[in-house]
């Protein structure tokens, strides 16, 4: 075995190396979301100029592949005098900070209890149930509108909460079966998938480019990935799993979303519903997948650990992972698509290297190469996705402006 000094030595170098990558990868990435989020705003711009009707309006400035995208409109600044400007900044940033923040101390609390008790479909479950009686808690105290959904919103609601129950099972399995760093190098691949499943459930194409973004994304995980000291096949198949499953999850909620569902459907409320239906569809897997095993594993637990503690720690990373999606739906609807993937990609950075501070597990230097290539792939695939759909919209409006103009000619000429 090395001396603990040599470790500890080793994992220093190992963040100092990620912070390093990723902190050139984002200043790179300023200047290209500075140009893209101009374009937008003038396009928005132009838009209200033509008075579009505001359904229309709103599906040219969203994310279609995000399935939370209904709320993320442009929000077209200017006139704001100082005083607001900092106002804006400091809130956006106060999103993001606890947004990495819940999303760390989830992370690294989750992967203690499942080290502590290796039951990852029950904990999972626990954690959904702890979620779902959050949001039920601020529908029956009045802070939040209680939603209502007719007879389409309860199929779609049960679909995209089969979709997330399973993925994030999934994951959960993962992520006790290996470091936190390792599932997250894999859950990279995420976009892969998505652009897949686009493809053949939708038929949506996107341009030749974006789809050439993904190359260092899946080069760099498989990179990342080869003669891994912690590599595990039960971590990696469970998170190649789980991304199947999110990227499921985002179609079927993009179909949901196209019509009403119901009353107060907003994003939270949306995922308060998904929520308690994915641990419906957690009870029948845990039990058929762990059955009493947890009383056991439970009891030889807290043979080590306060039982007090233990259950704490259930309840906090519960309650932290249903948080977490709180906030960032706050920042999805104050800032740009472009500014999200940024920070997106930070946050799986700042994730993986909490992780390796925290439990010790040094990335060897080619993981934390073809991770970097990876996760940075992620970055570009996000910056060159939203370009194009910029781009796609303004060739749409240009041609609905030219047969506006066109069918008017053809009228004057018909008057005259």
């Amino acid at each position: 075995q090395r001396p603990s000094s040599t470790i500890t030595m080793k994992v220093r170098t190992t963040a100092t190396s990620f912070i390093a990558l990723f902190a050139l990868i984002a200043c790179a990435s300023t200047q290209v979301e500075a140009r893209t989020f101009k374009s937008s705003s003038s396009l928005a711009a132009s838009l209200t100029k033509k008075a579009l009707p505001a359904s229309e309006l709103l599906l040219i400035q969203q994310d279609a592949a995000d399935p939370t995208s209904k709320e993320q409109l442009l929000t077209v600044r200017g006139g704001d005098d100082a005083a607001d400007g900092l106002a804006h900044r400091l809130k956006i940033g106060g999103y993001f900070a606890a947004w990495y923040a819940l999303n760390v101390v989830y992370n690294i609390i989750n992967k203690k209890v499942l080290n502590a008790i290796p039951a990852p479909l029950t904990i999972g479950s626990m954690q959904f149930l702890v979620g779902a009686l959050y949001s039920t808690t601020l529908w029956v105290t009045g802070l939040r509108a209680a939603p209502k959904l007719t007879k389409e919103g309860r199929a779609a609601v049960q679909q995209i909460g089969f979709f997330h129950s399973f993925g994030q099972l999934m994951s959960m399995i993962s992520l006790g079966a290996g470091p936190v760093s390792f599932t997250h190098i894999v859950k990279a691949l995420e976009p892969f998938f998505s652009a897949i499943v686009s493809v053949l459930m939708l038929g949506q194409w996107m341009r030749p480019q974006v789809y050439a973004t993904l190359i260092p994304v899946v080069c760099g995980v498989g990179y990342a990935c080869m003669k891994e000291k912690f590599f595990s096949w039960l971590a990696f198949n469970t998170a190649m799993l789980s991304n199947i499953a999110f990227a499921l999850r985002a179609v079927v909620s993009k179909s949901a979303m196209t019509n009403p569902i119901g009353e107060n459907i907003t994003s939270a409320n949306l995922f308060g519903l998904v929520t308690w239906m994915a641990f419906f569809v957690s009870i029948p897997m845990f039990i058929f997948g762990e059955g009493s095993s947890f009383l056991g594993l439970w009891k030889t637990a807290t043979k080590t650990i306060d039982p007090v503690t233990l259950g704490r720690q259930i309840v906090v990373s519960g309650l932290f992972h249903y948080l977490n999606n709180e906030v960032m739906y706050l920042a999805l609807s104050n800032v740009h698509p472009v500014t999200l993937a940024v920070g997106n990609t930070m946050k799986r950075v700042f994730i993986m290297v909490a992780s390796v501070l925290v439990f010790r597990n040094p990335i060897s230097f080619q993981a934390g190469m073809g991770s970097a290539v990876g996760i940075g792939g992620v970055l570009l695939y996000s910056l060159t996705k939203q370009h194009y759909q910029n781009l796609d919209a303004e060739i749409a409006l240009a041609a609905s402006s030219n047969n506006r103009r066109g069918g008017n000619r053809g009228n004057n000429n018909r008057n005259a």
